[in-house]
């Protein structure tokens, strides 16, 4: 029984809550409204702080407390994990107040919520390049703000992504065995991405590619490509001497160049027995 008292007293104080809360979000009195507004964002409930501070967004337009109403809004909006919305009054508040005191943390935000809003890897990185983007711009505008730090490790955290981004994609050509289009893409993501992580396997793959489309090429464009696979096995040994994919590739270049060899020798001897 002393349960059930303890429970019946707790849903009347819920109960009492919603009923003040809805007398609030029918209130005119807007100065009370905003009080009660800042009191639910402290409190952690974002939910009721965002929808008051959604309506106070008008009824402060052009007031010297509007920036302050888009600060509270945006971060209720962060709160409630909409990213967008909240990035979307950020760039609001920095493009309307650009002196107001809340300008610089906008500005960060703003990439911020970018980069909260970051697919996985294997998705479209448009939103990752605005992070990015929005991430270099607040540390050029702010460059001895205490934030530049926190910036710079989440600009490297998503240049990273983007690297597994361009590694992956070129990599599924690869996979698939669409060698053509595997050299192409593994050749961007090199030029791309000179210092990637994952220079090793990509050289690897491009070079094995490039071996592999010589193989299932018809005889006229055999040598240019085995050639070029030769010119690969050659740079890539020079920058990986101690490679685990040695003993593999060397199985490459030794065929390669025995097929060369074979061709030069046939064209050696159809031109002798032309003359």
């Amino acid at each position: 029984m002393r349960f059930l008292g303890i429970g019946f007293v707790l849903i009347l104080l819920v109960l009492s809550s919603c009923g003040d809360y809805n007398k609030i979000v029918k209130s005119t009195d807007y100065e009370f409204k905003y009080k009660k507004a800042v009191e639910y964002y402290e409190d952690g409930e974002y939910v009721r702080s965002g929808t008051l501070f959604k309506e106070l967004v008008n009824i402060y337009r052009g007031t010297t407390r509007a920036d302050k109403i888009y600060y509270y809004y945006a971060k209720s909006m962060i709160g409630q994990k909409d990213y967008l919305m909240a990035g979307h009054y950020f760039r609001s508040l920095v493009k309307e107040f650009p002196r107001s005191e809340y300008t610089e943390e906008a500005q960060f935000m703003i990439g911020y919520c970018s980069y909260l809003l970051s697919p996985k890897p294997r998705l479209d990185q448009q939103v990752t390049q605005e992070a990015i983007d929005a991430m270099q711009l607040y540390i050029n505008l702010y460059p001895y703000s205490e934030r530049v730090d926190e910036a710079n490790r989440l600009i490297d955290e998503m240049e990273d992504k983007l690297v597994f981004k361009s590694y992956l994609s070129a990599k599924l050509y690869y996979d698939f065995e669409n060698f053509k289009a595997a050299v192409v893409a593994l050749t961007n993501s090199l030029e791309k991405y000179p210092d990637s992580k994952y220079r090793e396997d990509l050289k690897y793959m491009l070079l094995k590619s490039k071996y592999l489309l010589a193989t299932r090429s018809i005889f006229q464009k055999q040598e240019g490509r085995y050639s070029s696979a030769l010119d690969e096995y050659f740079s890539f040994i020079d920058e990986f001497p101690d490679s685990k994919y040695k003993k593999e590739i060397e199985k490459y270049y030794e065929k390669a160049s025995e097929i060369l060899h074979y061709q030069a020798e046939q064209e050696q001897q159809e031109e002798t027995n032309i003359n």
